[in-house]
């Protein structure tokens, strides 16, 4: 009998130890995982030289259940005598046996316990495949399955079960995630994983066309209650696309497999968003049909300051001198739009899948900012150019709006009970289109006008679209029973084009199209890409995945003002490896992986639209961005005792030619940014995600991450600017629940962030929380959820300094946040459990995709 002591150290926030006990050879740990005996009643199994091995199988599907608990029991009693827990193929091992009569029992959390009579010889005995049927329990019209826990650890991924966390209940998906493992959701939106941007983010395991630009923008459109959980994934295999230097992200909505006509409402009301959702499901034998609908609008104040000294601008006369700029914005935004899905499920046959899926997005807002602008030289009383640059007061009105969808086909054969064989063909088409506009009054603070009229007048219109073709097929053979080759190619097919235009007017009020600053650009992308992955045991305790991927790339872009196109062709050998060990305590794993990836970039970098609208604080993309190559070497260390797990992540990455932003200060004193293949970027971090249950009733999940990062660039340094920044950044995040008597639960979250280490500068430390009561009413049918979000904190101050050697800036913004919100929902429908057919999906996650600021352009 031995002990296990789990201290889970994550900052003060979780300062209290975990102690748990697990006695040698009860099964424990796992997800799933029932309550061990107690150490004072297990008996030690009798030693010999017996094996026995099975597979853990869902009765209906076939497919493995990964980590049942399978305990070995003596022909009579009850008392366990060993023990362990399946893998995520569903195998399971029992070794030093004594020849004799046993019984196997078989349970993990939904499905109906099963007792298998099993005898042991002397040497190995493969139990047939034990098959687990769905279990229910009935409270009135509706059907209440086991739940599952806040995070899951699995061996390739972590898991945020969203669904059982009160505080997302009318929030976004930018709200979900910032709760998720190793994952870090800044107030404006900007999305990291383990310090990296480069994060591709799938829904349902597929590409979406809602997040293929502005990803800050799409997760506001995206609400927390059609969530069911957020899968984090730091080393995929070489099956997914180069997903670079991050991982991959998943996005898991909610759908069931339930018989009958059946679905839910909802309906949430906040000081700062709002939102309203509608489900409707239903199935009957081979056939069963799916759809959602979401509506939802935000209200977002906002308050900026920038200030900024410019080196070398020039004046009137032709001096170089020093410019001091002051702005103050005062403005506030509003809007909302509406997505839903709809999806269609056929099996014409038990080896035969076919389905159909149909999502549309749609979204719209709208920005009134009031600018006050200053700007002074130490020497010389105006600065070149014209007056439109001096001092002045600005009244903007920005508009946005997006519409977009996905059409998803797919067809899956298998092959026989538990036969591990199967063949998916996928194809998908996705459109995005969205349109930005900005109208711009502006009134000279020196010479104004009588008669109140603007001196100076201007507006854009920038209509992009980005449609993607993709055709995959995926082949999995088994080789022998524990070996595995996977192997499949796809096939995608981008085209964006972007058309921007520029008129101004000054006061006299006659406008014109600027044609420097108007144009037409076509890009279009193709990618070929093959894979193939070998997994198998080494020994007994080992087990190796190797893979490789090849990609070639096809680039080519033009204006149509433009004579030459810009072209570019490439192919890419991408290998990925992962070594893991399976240890002596059941469920607990030792990892070691390196990978290459590929992240091109999207629209949102390449768009070469100049944005204006502030003509002192510029943003352009840059159409001759290349792909970007990463190295990623991780060792992660996960365990399970009872109903704890602490997962341990030390990782390193390389990338030598990165995107990075560039602020470029001209000689009239605006500054420029945009982007380029311009550093070498070196990361050494560690993760911890702990999760334990103090109380039968309390659990709390926490997550510390700290990374050093440097980042070179030796073409800025040539050209004089600033190219050089490191430092150590770090986060923390908890995550506490508890649950009361009659369907009441109480949930906290809070995070902390250190400041962001950018190539030219550094961004503020920031901090959130939230709290969120829960009531479960009508018989359990509906629930009614109150939160706050920040309620002791009128606002998160963001500050962003930036040092390019020529301009000294900091920029200061005030999200106001603070927020309560009211929510219910309501399941209706005559239920009956399914367990649902496992399902393959699209992954297109090469691309490196935008930050905060425009769906689709900088």
């Amino acid at each position: 009998m031995k002990h296990t002591y789990l201290p889970l150290l994550l900052t003060s926030l979780l300062a209290t130890p975990a102690l748990a006990q697990a006695p040698t050879g009860v099964p424990a740990g796992a997800p799933g995982a029932t309550r061990s005996t107690p150490p004072s009643l297990v008996p030690v199994a009798p030693k010999g030289t017996g094996r026995l091995e099975g597979t853990v199988l869902d009765a209906t599907t076939k497919k493995p259940v990964e980590y049942a608990t399978v305990a070995l029991l003596p022909a009579t009693g009850e008392t366990p005598v060993d023990g362990t827990v399946a893998d995520d193929r569903g195998r399971f091992q029992l070794k030093g046996l004594a020849p004799g009569s046993y019984r196997l029992q078989i349970t993990f959390i939904g499905y109906a316990a099963q007792t298998v009579a099993v005898t042991v010889t002397d040497g190995s005995t493969t139990v047939p495949a034990v098959a687990l049927a769905s279990s229910t329990q009935k409270l009135g019209e509706v059907t209440v399955t086991g739940e599952r826990p806040v995070v899951e650890s699995k061996p390739d991924r972590l898991v945020y079960n969203a669904a059982q966390d009160a505080t997302n209940r009318g929030g976004t998906a930018a709200d979900v995630l910032r709760k998720a493992p190793m994952l870090s959701v800044d107030p404006d939106g900007n999305l990291q994983l383990n310090g990296s941007a480069n994060v591709r983010v799938l829904i349902n395991g597929k590409p979406s066309a809602v997040v293929s630009g502005d990803l800050a923008q799409a997760l506001k459109q995206l609400p927390a209650d059609q969530i069911k959980n957020v899968e984090v994934i730091t080393s995929p295999s070489a099956k997914y696309d180069g997903e670079g230097s991050g991982g991959i992200v998943n996005i898991v909505l909610k759908e069931n497999n339930l018989q009958g006509i059946n679905g839910n409402v909802g309906l949430a009301v906040g000081t700062r968003n709002s939102n309203g959702n509608l489900g409707l499901n239903a199935r009957k034998g081979k056939l069963s049909l799916s759809s959602a609908l979401n509506g939802w609008s935000f209200y977002a104040p906002g308050d900026q300051e920038v200030d900024r000294t410019d080196l070398n601008v020039r004046n009137k006369s032709g001096m170089l001198t020093t410019g001091f700029l002051r702005q103050r914005n005062d403005g506030f935004g509003m809007g909302g739009g509406g997505n839903g899905r709809i999806g269609l499920d056929y099996e014409p046959a038990p080896n035969h899948a076919l389905s159909l899926a149909l999502n549309g997005s749609l979204f719209r807002n709208r920005f009134d900012v009031d600018i006050d602008n200053t700007y002074r030289l130490a020497e010389g009383d105006q600065v070149a150019g014209t007056a439109r640059l001096g001092n002045y007061e600005r009244e903007t009105m920005q508009k946005f709006r997006t519409q977009s969808y996905d059409l998803t086909g797919t067809y899956t054969r298998t092959f026989g009970q538990g036969n591990r064989r199967e063949w998916t063909v996928l194809a998908q088409h996705s459109r995005n289109r969205n349109y930005r506009f900005y109208d711009v009054d502006q009134f000279s603070l020196v010479d104004a006008n009588a008669d109140g009229t603007p001196d100076f007048q201007e507006f854009s219109p920038n209509t992009a679209r980005n449609l993607e073709t993709t055709i995959q097929t995926d082949y999995v053979l088994p080789i022998k029973e524990k070996q595995t080759l996977e192997f499949g190619g796809k096939l995608i097919k981008r085209t964006v084009e972007s058309d921007y235009r520029v008129s101004r007017a000054e006061a006299d009020g006659i406008f014109a199209e600027e044609s420097t600053l108007t144009n037409v650009y076509n890009y279009n992308q193709d990618v070929q890409a093959g894979y193939a992955t070998y997994a198998t045991p080494l020994g007994k305790s080992y087990n190796v995945r190797l893979g490789a991927r090849v990609e070639r790339t096809e680039l080519q872009g033009n204006f149509q003002n433009q004579d030459k196109p810009f072209g570019l062709e490439f192919t890419n050998l991408l290998p990925n490896v992962a070594l893991t060990r399976n240890l002596k305590q059941p469920g607990s794993t030792v990892r070691l992986s390196y990978s290459r990836r590929i992240q091109r970039p999207s629209i949102f970098y390449l768009n070469p639209y100049r944005n204006e609208s502030d003509p002192r604080n510029i943003s352009v993309g840059n159409q001759e961005l290349r792909a970007e190559f990463t190295d990623n070497l991780e060792l992660n260390w996960n365990t399970f005792v009872k109903s704890s797990v602490l997962n341990v992540t030390l990782y390193t990455r390389q990338t030598n030619n990165a995107i990075e932003r560039i602020n470029k200060t001209e000689d009239d004193g605006r500054v420029v940014a945009t982007y380029g293949n311009v550093a070498r970027n070196q990361t050494y971090g560690l993760n911890l995600f702990g999760s334990f249950k103090p109380l039968p009733k309390w659990d709390i999940s926490g997550n510390v991450s700290t990374y050093y990062v440097y980042l070179f660039s030796q073409a800025l340094t040539d050209l004089g600017q600033r190219g050089k920044n490191s430092g150590v950044v770090y986060s923390a995040n908890i995550n506490s629940g508890y649950k009361f008597d009659k369907g009441l639960s109480l949930q906290f979250f809070g995070m902390l962030n250190s400041p962001r280490i950018q190539l030219q500068g550094k961004s503020s430390a920031w901090q959130m929380y939230s709290i969120g009561l829960r009531k479960e009413i009508l018989k359990g049918k509906g629930d009614f959820t109150l939160n706050a979000d920040n309620p002791f904190t009128r606002y998160v101050k963001l500050v962003n300094d930036f040092n390019n050697g020529f301009s000294d800036s900091r920029n200061t913004t005030f999200i106001y946040n603070r927020g309560v919100r009211a929510a219910f929902s309501y399941r209706f429908g005559k239920l009956e459990n399914k367990p649902q057919r496992p399902k393959r999906s699209i992954r297109n996650d090469d691309q490196k995709a935008g930050e905060s600021g425009g769906q689709g352009q900088p």
